[in-house]
C-alpha cells in the first residue's frame, strides 16, 4: 500500500447555492477513499475570480475549501486530518499556496494531487513546476490521480478543455520569467490578474463559466 504525507485536492468551484459541483465531489470521494493512506488531506481554494462567492444565511461568503472540508467531515474524515487554505483563486495559486502553507512548513515530501481529467494536464504541469522552484526545502515525490468529468454538459466540457489548453500553452511564456520562488512571488502579485489589485480577470464565456 502506498502511503502519502498529504493528498492535495485543487479547487473546482462552487455552485450558485454554495454546494459542491459533481466534478469536485468526485475528487473528494477519491480523497476520502484514501484516508487510511495519508497523514493529511489538503483542500485548496478560497473560490474563483470568475464569479462572486455564494453567501451563507448570515450573508458571509462561503469559501470553497471550507465547503469541501464540511463534505469530508460529514463523510467520516476527522477534522484534524484536514488542512484548508482560502488564499488561492486559481490552479496556479492552489500549487503555490499549498507549497508555502502546507508541504514545506509540515515537511510533507510524498504528495498525491487529485483532480478531474479535464483539469489534470495543466494541474500536473503547474505542480511539477512550482514545487521544484528553488530553494526547495523538501525532497518532493509528486504523484497524480484523475477523476471523471462528472456533471459537465458536453458544451461546458469542450469549452473548459479548450480554455485549459490555452492556459497550458501560456505557461511556457510565464516560466521564462521565473527562476526561483522569489521571482514567482513577485510575478503572482505583480502580474497575475487574480492577485494583482490593479487588474481584473479576463472575461470568460457562459459555457466556460459552467465549469467553475
Amino acid at each position: 500500500m502506498t502511503n502519502y504525507d498529504c493528498v492535495l485536492v485543487p479547487g473546482g468551484g462552487l455552485l450558485d447555492d454554495g454546494t459542491l459541483p459533481p466534478w469536485s465531489v468526485a475528487r473528494l470521494n477519491l480523497a476520502l477513499s484514501m484516508k487510511e493512506q495519508c497523514r493529511w488531506i489538503g483542500l485548496l481554494s478560497g473560490g474563483t475570480v470568475h464569479k462572486p462567492p455564494p453567501l451563507n444565511a448570515a450573508g458571509y461568503p462561503l469559501f470553497e475549501s471550507r465547503q469541501a472540508a464540511a463534505y469530508l467531515i460529514d463523510s467520516g474524515i476527522h477534522p484534524e486530518q484536514i488542512l484548508t487554505e482560502i488564499s488561492s483563486y486559481d490552479t496556479i495559486g492552489n500549487a503555490y499556496f499549498s507549497r508555502l502553507l502546507f508541504t514545506e512548513p509540515l515537511k510533507l515530501d510524498k504528495v498525491l494531487v487529485i483532480t478531474s481529467v479535464f483539469h489534470m494536464p495543466r494541474t500536473q504541469a503547474l505542480f511539477d513546476w512550482i514545487f521544484r522552484l528553488p530553494p526547495v526545502l523538501a525532497n518532493y515525490e509528486l504523484e497524480y490521480k484523475s477523476t471523471e468529468n462528472a456533471g459537465l454538459t458536453p458544451e461546458a466540457l469542450a469549452a473548459r478543455v479548450e480554455r485549459e489548453a490555452r492556459s497550458l500553452a501560456n505557461l511556457a511564456t510565464i516560466r521564462q520569467k521565473i527562476s526561483n520562488i522569489n521571482d514567482f512571488t513577485r510575478w503572482i502579485y505583480g502580474e497575475h490578474k487574480a492577485y494583482n489589485l490593479q487588474q481584473s480577470p479576463d472575461p470568460i464565456s457562459e459555457d466556460e463559466l459552467k465549469s467553475y
